[in-house]
């Protein structure tokens, strides 16, 4: 847990501009919001190769996502999971951080990137977690 929370700091707002990030998003068929997310995505730089499945359980438990951090969307980059409705930004820092197994937004935070509706914003944590399992809070919105 220390390693993992010295290296937010170490890396906290060093992102650098690099050539485009490329993510694959697995997603049910039936959400909208997923779609609102891969745009979001897009609209920050990213590449994103987009998978329709029906299976999203099975793959959340094959990449080792905790069912307490499940969300509706699975992305994965670099080998790395990002789980639900993480913002861009957070995501581009994930890459200055080896130790990460992933990031997630747990549920459907009203006001996070897809989940935009009108002028209400909930509170909500990006957590991050270890590749030992450790995890710790990321970022926080508002």
């Amino acid at each position: 847990m220390r390693k993992l929370l010295a290296s937010l700091l170490l890396f906290a707002g060093s992102v650098q501009a690099a050539d485009a990030l490329q993510i694959d998003v697995y997603r049910d068929p039936n959400c909208g919001c997923c779609k609102a997310w891969i745009s979001h995505m897009t609209d920050n730089g990213f590449v994103v190769y987009d998978h329709v499945r029906s299976d999203m359980p099975a793959l959340k438990h094959q990449l080792g996502i905790p069912a307490e951090l499940a969300s509706c969307h699975t992305g994965v980059m670099d080998g790395r999971y990002i789980e639900g409705h993480v913002p861009a930004k957070d995501v581009k820092r994930l890459a200055e951080m080896p130790e990460a197994a992933g990031l997630a937004v747990p549920g459907m935070p009203i006001g996070s990137p897809g989940m935009e509706m009108g002028s209400r914003q909930d509170p909500y944590s990006v957590v991050v977690i270890g590749k030992d399992g450790d995890r710790a809070e990321f970022s926080r919105y508002p």
